[in-house]
């Protein structure tokens, strides 16, 4: 019988109620893993929580303001406590905000920069007590294309994304004694309600989606759950060995500096 990538593995995973979080969170518990799904939206969470259940999977929901240290803190504490243990930290968490630069307010550049970076700085600082108690450990921070180039009317995101990708590295340098491996996966165009509310500040959302997608070569947004499967190449020896790196997940958005498009992709396709 084959056995489960992570079969006795628990994890604590951020933004875990939906998008790309709660496809981790169901992939995890699929593949074995005791699963926290942390985030601040109850209703949904919860939801997660129950289809888990309904295969077979155990999980909890814990609401958590990951900006705050000690919603963090105690998040992860209970996670230990509740399922012994902690093997996985997935900082899934993030929010965008659109605006230019000399429009934002200080509170909401504070907001943005707690969510999508300070939280790693307190899952890291409070995880790292039982992450050392394991052999093997694994963090998995969500960047983006983001962590590489620019984009338009949302300067604390790509300046948050760039910092992601720079923090995951400097944790894999410093607590690669303890046995952590740390990497960061960096999304593309992928259809989540982060992607649906950033589309939704445009006139016309699907013709702003339709013209994105025409500078990705496959031609399609991807969907949660190839995220998920990146974050789980991750978080089991699958990539042993792999560790401060990043892998790029985009349908070939950023191959190419100018790129067009034209027509059908076999991608456009159902398998």
């Amino acid at each position: 019988m084959n056995r489960k990538r992570l079969d006795g593995q628990i994890a604590w995973i951020s933004g875990g109620a939906s998008g790309m979080g709660e496809a981790t969170a169901e992939l995890f518990a699929e593949e074995g893993a005791k699963v926290a799904v942390v985030d601040i939206q109850p209703e949904r969470g919860q939801k997660v929580v129950e289809a888990i259940a309904a295969h077979g999977g155990q999980a909890i929901f814990l609401e958590c303001n990951v900006a705050r240290e000690e919603a963090v803190r105690q998040s992860i504490e209970k996670t230990a406590e509740h399922f012994g243990g902690l093997q996985i930290v997935v900082n899934c968490a993030g929010v965008v905000h659109v605006a230019p630069l000399h429009a934002y307010s200080e509170q909401e550049w504070d907001d943005l920069m707690g969510v999508n970076v300070k939280s790693i700085f307190f899952s890291l600082k409070h995880s790292l007590s039982y992450l050392r108690q394991n052999q093997r450990s694994y963090m998995v921070n969500i960047g983006s294309v983001g962590s590489f180039i620019g984009q338009a009317q949302t300067p604390a995101y790509i300046t948050s994304k760039h910092a992601v990708l720079g923090l995951s590295r400097s944790i894999a340098l410093d607590y690669a004694a303890d046995g952590l491996r740390c990497n960061c996966v960096c999304p593309g165009i992928t259809d989540t309600p982060m992607l649906r509310f950033h589309l939704d500040t445009t006139p016309d959302p699907q013709a702003t989606l339709a013209n994105r997608l025409r500078r990705v070569p496959m031609g399609v947004a991807l969907t949660p759950i190839d995220i998920a499967r990146a974050v789980l190449y991750f978080s089991c020896e699958d990539s042993a060995g792999v560790t401060g790196t990043s892998l790029v997940v985009d349908g070939g958005y950023i191959t190419a500096a100018e790129w067009e498009t034209t027509g059908q992709t076999k991608f456009m396709e159902p398998l």
